[in-house]
């Protein structure tokens, strides 16, 4: 299995995705720092009563809405032992939409 590495210039977006919940960072490998972070337990999520699939888009868009605040544009994307599929997969087109590169 081949590990993801970001960099100072690459930060790793990394993906946890539970049975009720999805939670996403983006992670500087080289200081190890956490640079942002959403997940869909936030308050502004909570209003919404949305499938788990359609909550991953919300989640990924706010996540590039944060990233783009800190000039972050492009980055890798670790989607773990997770599938490209369903809620990681949306979750991937949010952050796309706001116009980050992985």
């Amino acid at each position: 299995m081949k590990k993801v590495l970001g960099s100072k210039n690459r930060p790793r977006i990394s993906v946890f995705r539970s049975n009720k919940e999805i939670y996403v960072q983006i992670i500087d490998d080289v200081s190890g720092k956490t640079l942002v972070s959403s997940s869909s337990k936030e308050k502004e999520f909570y209003k919404n009563k949305k499938n788990k699939t359609e909550l991953s888009y919300e989640v990924g868009k706010l996540l590039g809405y944060r990233a783009k605040k800190l000039n972050l544009k492009k980055l890798v994307f670790d989607k773990g032992k997770y599938l490209y599929h369903g809620r990681v997969k949306s979750l991937a087109e949010g952050i796309r939409e706001v116009g980050l590169e992985f």
